[in-house]
Protein backbone atom coordinates (compact mmCIF):
# COMPACT_ATOMS: atom_id res chain seq x y z
CA UNK A 1 0.00 0.00 0.00
CA UNK A 2 3.24 2.54 -0.01
CA UNK A 3 2.73 3.47 -3.89
CA UNK A 4 -0.58 3.08 -3.65
CA UNK A 5 -3.09 6.43 -5.02
CA UNK A 6 -5.56 7.98 -2.99
CA UNK A 7 -8.49 5.89 -5.12
CA UNK A 8 -6.92 2.47 -3.62
CA UNK A 9 -6.21 3.85 -0.48
CA UNK A 10 -9.54 4.69 -0.42
CA UNK A 11 -11.19 1.33 -1.28
CA UNK A 12 -9.12 -0.50 0.92
CA UNK A 13 -10.39 1.72 3.47
CA UNK A 14 -13.92 0.92 2.56
CA UNK A 15 -13.14 -2.64 2.26
CA UNK A 16 -11.89 -2.94 6.35
CA UNK A 17 -15.25 -0.87 7.69
CA UNK A 18 -17.57 -3.39 5.44
CA UNK A 19 -18.96 -6.53 6.24
CA UNK A 20 -21.06 -8.62 4.09
CA UNK A 21 -21.13 -11.35 1.40
CA UNK A 22 -17.53 -11.55 -0.50
CA UNK A 23 -19.38 -11.53 -3.89
CA UNK A 24 -21.73 -8.59 -2.87
CA UNK A 25 -18.80 -6.85 -1.76
CA UNK A 26 -16.44 -6.99 -4.11
CA UNK A 27 -19.18 -5.64 -6.47
CA UNK A 28 -19.77 -2.93 -4.00
CA UNK A 29 -16.01 -1.95 -4.32
CA UNK A 30 -15.62 -2.36 -8.10
CA UNK A 31 -18.81 -0.46 -9.05
CA UNK A 32 -17.11 2.38 -6.46
CA UNK A 33 -13.62 2.06 -7.57
CA UNK A 34 -14.72 2.42 -11.17
CA UNK A 35 -16.72 5.85 -10.64
CA UNK A 36 -13.97 6.97 -8.28
CA UNK A 37 -11.52 6.74 -11.80
CA UNK A 38 -13.63 8.10 -14.15
CA UNK A 39 -14.12 11.32 -11.97
CA UNK A 40 -10.27 11.19 -11.65
CA UNK A 41 -9.86 10.73 -15.50
CA UNK A 42 -12.29 14.00 -15.81
CA UNK A 43 -10.06 15.97 -13.67
CA UNK A 44 -6.84 14.75 -15.27
CA UNK A 45 -8.53 16.12 -18.24
CA UNK A 46 -8.57 19.27 -17.22
CA UNK A 47 -5.03 19.27 -16.63
CA UNK A 48 -4.58 18.13 -13.38
CA UNK A 49 -1.65 16.09 -11.96
CA UNK A 50 -2.77 12.03 -11.61
CA UNK A 51 -2.54 12.54 -7.47
CA UNK A 52 -4.46 14.99 -7.42
CA UNK A 53 -7.23 14.63 -9.40
CA UNK A 54 -7.63 11.38 -7.55
CA UNK A 55 -7.75 13.24 -4.58
CA UNK A 56 -10.41 15.81 -5.54
CA UNK A 57 -12.78 13.08 -6.88
CA UNK A 58 -12.62 11.20 -3.40
CA UNK A 59 -13.55 14.00 -1.95
CA UNK A 60 -16.80 14.35 -4.06
CA UNK A 61 -17.33 11.07 -3.65
CA UNK A 62 -17.60 11.43 0.42
CA UNK A 63 -16.02 9.73 3.46
CA UNK A 64 -15.38 6.94 4.24
CA UNK A 65 -18.09 7.47 7.20
CA UNK A 66 -20.05 9.41 5.06
CA UNK A 67 -20.52 6.73 2.21
CA UNK A 68 -19.78 3.35 4.05
CA UNK A 69 -23.18 3.26 6.09
CA UNK A 70 -25.35 2.87 2.37
CA UNK A 71 -22.65 0.00 1.58
CA UNK A 72 -23.32 -1.45 4.38
CA UNK A 73 -27.26 -1.36 4.18
CA UNK A 74 -26.69 -3.11 1.12
CA UNK A 75 -24.70 -5.51 2.26
CA UNK A 76 -27.20 -6.42 4.66
CA UNK A 77 -29.92 -7.20 2.65
CA UNK A 78 -27.90 -8.93 0.46
CA UNK A 79 -26.79 -11.44 3.73
CA UNK A 80 -30.78 -11.35 4.95
CA UNK A 81 -31.79 -12.37 1.02
CA UNK A 82 -29.02 -14.98 1.09
CA UNK A 83 -30.56 -16.45 4.88
CA UNK A 84 -33.83 -16.18 3.66
CA UNK A 85 -33.39 -18.05 0.43
CA UNK A 86 -31.49 -20.93 2.26
CA UNK A 87 -33.93 -21.34 4.88
CA UNK A 88 -37.23 -21.23 2.20
CA UNK A 89 -35.03 -24.06 0.25
CA UNK A 90 -33.24 -26.00 2.80
CA UNK A 91 -35.83 -26.55 5.45
CA UNK A 92 -38.55 -28.27 2.79
CA UNK A 93 -35.98 -30.56 1.56
CA UNK A 94 -34.78 -31.61 4.68
CA UNK A 95 -38.66 -32.53 6.08
CA UNK A 96 -39.08 -34.23 2.56
CA UNK A 97 -35.83 -36.46 3.06
CA UNK A 98 -37.09 -37.18 6.85
CA UNK A 99 -40.25 -37.83 5.21
CA UNK A 100 -39.05 -40.50 2.99
CA UNK A 101 -37.09 -42.49 5.56
CA UNK A 102 -39.35 -42.72 8.16
CA UNK A 103 -41.65 -44.29 5.21
CA UNK A 104 -38.91 -46.66 4.16
CA UNK A 105 -37.24 -47.08 7.39
CA UNK A 106 -37.78 -50.68 8.97
CA UNK A 107 -38.91 -50.31 12.27
CA UNK A 108 -40.00 -52.03 14.86
CA UNK A 109 -43.40 -53.42 14.61
CA UNK A 110 -43.79 -52.77 18.62
CA UNK A 111 -42.54 -49.33 18.44
CA UNK A 112 -45.79 -47.64 18.77
CA UNK A 113 -45.78 -49.98 21.99
CA UNK A 114 -43.48 -48.44 23.88
CA UNK A 115 -43.90 -44.54 22.74
CA UNK A 116 -44.89 -42.22 25.15
CA UNK A 117 -48.23 -40.85 25.39
CA UNK A 118 -47.35 -37.20 24.32
CA UNK A 119 -44.88 -38.36 22.07
CA UNK A 120 -47.79 -37.85 18.81
CA UNK A 121 -47.99 -34.00 20.10
CA UNK A 122 -44.21 -33.08 20.36
CA UNK A 123 -43.89 -34.63 16.58
CA UNK A 124 -46.44 -32.64 15.53
CA UNK A 125 -44.92 -30.05 17.10
CA UNK A 126 -41.65 -30.37 15.93
CA UNK A 127 -43.10 -30.83 12.41
CA UNK A 128 -45.31 -27.63 12.60
CA UNK A 129 -42.15 -25.68 13.82
CA UNK A 130 -40.00 -26.86 10.86
CA UNK A 131 -42.66 -25.73 8.55
CA UNK A 132 -42.80 -22.63 9.98
CA UNK A 133 -39.33 -21.89 9.20
CA UNK A 134 -39.64 -22.44 5.52
CA UNK A 135 -42.43 -20.32 5.51
CA UNK A 136 -40.77 -17.32 7.19
CA UNK A 137 -37.82 -17.78 4.94
CA UNK A 138 -40.75 -17.61 2.13
CA UNK A 139 -41.92 -14.20 3.70
CA UNK A 140 -39.01 -12.65 4.03
CA UNK A 141 -37.40 -13.48 0.57
CA UNK A 142 -40.29 -12.07 -0.67
CA UNK A 143 -39.99 -9.04 1.79
CA UNK A 144 -35.97 -8.10 0.51
CA UNK A 145 -37.01 -8.68 -2.81
CA UNK A 146 -40.18 -7.31 -4.56
CA UNK A 147 -41.53 -6.23 -1.05
CA UNK A 148 -38.22 -3.88 -0.32
CA UNK A 149 -39.74 -0.71 -0.90
CA UNK A 150 -42.29 -1.27 1.78
CA UNK A 151 -39.56 -2.68 4.46
CA UNK A 152 -38.55 0.36 6.33
CA UNK A 153 -35.42 -0.76 7.90
CA UNK A 154 -34.36 -4.00 6.28
CA UNK A 155 -31.11 -4.05 8.63
CA UNK A 156 -33.55 -4.84 11.51
CA UNK A 157 -35.54 -7.56 9.52
CA UNK A 158 -32.07 -9.08 8.59
CA UNK A 159 -31.34 -8.96 12.22
CA UNK A 160 -35.14 -10.60 13.66
CA UNK A 161 -34.23 -13.67 10.69
CA UNK A 162 -30.69 -14.45 12.43
CA UNK A 163 -32.71 -14.70 15.86
CA UNK A 164 -35.57 -16.18 14.82
CA UNK A 165 -32.52 -19.14 13.42
CA UNK A 166 -30.48 -19.18 16.44
CA UNK A 167 -33.72 -19.55 18.70
CA UNK A 168 -35.23 -22.01 16.33
CA UNK A 169 -32.79 -24.30 15.33
CA UNK A 170 -30.84 -25.56 18.57
CA UNK A 171 -34.88 -25.52 19.99
CA UNK A 172 -35.71 -27.74 16.59
CA UNK A 173 -32.63 -30.26 17.57
CA UNK A 174 -33.07 -30.49 21.22
CA UNK A 175 -37.18 -31.79 19.91
CA UNK A 176 -35.57 -34.19 17.90
CA UNK A 177 -33.19 -35.56 20.63
CA UNK A 178 -35.88 -36.21 23.07
CA UNK A 179 -38.27 -38.21 20.11
CA UNK A 180 -35.14 -39.85 19.10
CA UNK A 181 -34.69 -40.75 23.12
CA UNK A 182 -39.14 -41.63 23.42
CA UNK A 183 -38.66 -43.70 20.20
CA UNK A 184 -35.35 -45.61 21.82
CA UNK A 185 -33.21 -44.84 18.82
CA UNK A 186 -35.02 -46.16 16.86
CA UNK A 187 -33.95 -49.72 17.01
CA UNK A 188 -31.91 -50.07 13.96
CA UNK A 189 -31.43 -47.08 13.06
CA UNK A 190 -27.94 -46.49 14.06
CA UNK A 191 -26.73 -49.07 11.71
CA UNK A 192 -29.27 -47.73 8.71
CA UNK A 193 -27.00 -45.95 6.60
CA UNK A 194 -29.65 -44.37 4.01
CA UNK A 195 -30.94 -42.99 7.40
CA UNK A 196 -27.46 -41.74 8.39
CA UNK A 197 -26.97 -39.95 5.37
CA UNK A 198 -29.90 -38.36 5.73
CA UNK A 199 -28.87 -37.67 9.38
CA UNK A 200 -25.72 -35.85 8.32
CA UNK A 201 -27.32 -33.72 5.39
CA UNK A 202 -29.59 -32.32 7.87
CA UNK A 203 -26.84 -31.13 10.49
CA UNK A 204 -25.05 -29.68 7.82
CA UNK A 205 -27.89 -27.82 6.45
CA UNK A 206 -28.90 -26.24 10.10
CA UNK A 207 -24.96 -25.68 10.49
CA UNK A 208 -24.93 -23.45 7.77
CA UNK A 209 -28.40 -22.27 8.56
CA UNK A 210 -26.87 -21.35 11.69
CA UNK A 211 -23.25 -20.18 9.73
CA UNK A 212 -25.97 -18.03 7.75
CA UNK A 213 -27.29 -16.07 10.19
CA UNK A 214 -24.21 -15.55 12.42
CA UNK A 215 -23.37 -13.44 9.25
CA UNK A 216 -26.61 -11.29 9.15
CA UNK A 217 -26.15 -10.55 12.72
CA UNK A 218 -22.06 -8.82 12.05
CA UNK A 219 -23.72 -7.70 9.42
CA UNK A 220 -26.42 -5.55 11.36
CA UNK A 221 -23.92 -4.60 14.08
CA UNK A 222 -21.84 -3.06 11.35
CA UNK A 223 -24.60 -1.15 10.23
CA UNK A 224 -25.69 0.05 13.86
CA UNK A 225 -21.62 0.90 14.27
CA UNK A 226 -21.43 2.76 10.99
CA UNK A 227 -24.53 4.58 11.36
CA UNK A 228 -23.04 5.91 14.95
CA UNK A 229 -20.17 6.68 13.82
CA UNK A 230 -21.56 8.71 10.47
CA UNK A 231 -24.30 10.33 13.13
CA UNK A 232 -21.52 11.23 15.88
CA UNK A 233 -18.93 12.67 13.26
CA UNK A 234 -22.16 14.79 12.17
CA UNK A 235 -23.42 15.99 15.29
CA UNK A 236 -21.41 14.71 18.43
CA UNK A 237 -24.45 15.44 20.71
CA UNK A 238 -26.70 13.26 19.03
CA UNK A 239 -26.49 9.47 19.80
CA UNK A 240 -27.97 6.46 17.45
CA UNK A 241 -31.21 5.58 19.20
CA UNK A 242 -32.77 3.62 16.78
CA UNK A 243 -31.08 0.59 17.61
Amino acid sequence: MGNAGPIDEYVASMRRALRGPGSAKRDLLTEARDSLLDAAEAYEGEGLPRAEAERLAVADFGTVPEVAPGFQGELTVSQGRRTAALLFLSVPFIAFMWAVIWRVFPGSPHVDEIKPAWFGLLARTTDLLQLSVGVIGGLALLAFGRGARRVRRPARLTRWLALFVWIQTPLTGAMGLVLAAAAHGPEGFSGYLPGLAVALVSDLLSAWQLYSAAHCLRCTRAVSALSSTNLSAADPERSLSRW
